[in-house]
């Protein structure tokens, strides 16, 4: 599979995130609380993917394995906690520019940890980015946003959380099978979610059937496919790469809350679609030219 391919995975991951935000609107609009949301999302999502394990390549896990991927899912229950607390007290165009933040907390992670200093076409690719995401969230044309430094620090916390998982999602467990090793991400995520919002509504058999459909879309998007996609592509791109494709999460958000929500959208807003698009281009042009290479030098030894 050919690099392109696995940062196509990448930017699909970012587009199930982006599915999410229209169907959590949904289900607070059927009555049901963030606890049950978050608690039934990343319950329904991690019983999918473990069904899903069952049927594909499993290896034997040591239990310092185990324990990695446990950990190393939790930074993904983290920032659906961190993003709600934020927006207690921030718009919601607000509290997304400081999640949006992750794109260059990402390439700062790798150029730390990895010494992987980000290219040109990352820095500018970077900018462009978080120019196209002030516009897309409308924020420029809103008037009194509510601002705190409590729900900043929240949201940047957020924003660190969802970058860590993407860089830990591509590092650790490499040797073990995508389905497997997501299937232990999103145990970890749960876990860490469970902790926060303890899941009494199951309890409750009315609140299940209500909000099994919420549930099911919210898991199978938000916590089932993100980490398979990560796993399959991230470790083949990096995290500096891989939160530029991520940056796809809000142009599919916009869109949908356009067609499902039938919410306004206006111009500014559509060109801040616009900029991010090209700004996942721009940050994918290395990966072009790299294709680009290998194919030839495929060619010539053929």
């Amino acid at each position: 599979m050919k690099v392109w391919h696995y940062a196509s995975l990448v930017f699909l991951a970012g587009c199930c995130f982006g599915i999410l935000s229209t169907f959590v609107k949904l289900a607070y609009g059927a009555g049901f609380s963030v606890g049950e949301v978050t608690g039934g999302q990343f319950l329904t999502g991690t019983v999918l993917i473990f069904l899903l394990s069952l049927f594909t390549k499993r290896t034997k896990l040591s239990l310092r394995q185990s324990r990695e991927l446990l950990l190393a899912g939790m930074p993904m229950g983290l920032t659906g906690i961190f993003y709600y607390i934020s927006l207690q007290t921030l718009d919601a165009s607000l509290a997304i520019i400081f999640l949006f933040q992750f794109i260059w907390i990402g390439a700062l992670l790798e150029w730390i940890l990895e010494k992987k200093r980000p290219s040109r076409e990352k820095l500018v690719a970077i900018i462009i980015l978080f120019v196209g995401s002030l516009l897309a969230t409308g924020l420029l044309v809103e008037g009194n946003v509510i601002f705190s430094l409590n729900g900043a620090a929240w949201g940047i916390l957020a924003a660190i959380a969802f970058a860590t998982f993407i860089y830990v999602s591509g590092t650790v467990g490499k040797a073990v099978p995508p389905v497997q090793k997501s299937s232990f991400l999103s145990l970890g995520g749960f876990l860490i979610v469970g902790l926060c919002f303890p899941p009494v509504f199951l309890l409750d058999g009315s609140i299940v059937t209500g909000i099994l459909p919420y549930s099911f879309m919210l898991g199978l998007f938000g916590v089932a496919l993100p980490p398979l996609l990560f796993s399959i592509g991230m470790p083949h791109i990096g995290a500096g790469l891989g939160t530029i494709l991520s940056a796809s999460e809000l142009p599919i958000a916009i869109i949908l809350s356009t067609v499902i929500l039938s919410e306004t959208i206006n111009w500014t807003q559509w060109l801040g679609v616009f900029l991010i698009l090209i700004g996942i281009i721009v940050g994918n042009i290395k990966v072009k030219v790299k294709d680009s290479d290998t194919s030839r030098k495929q060619e010539t030894t053929i």
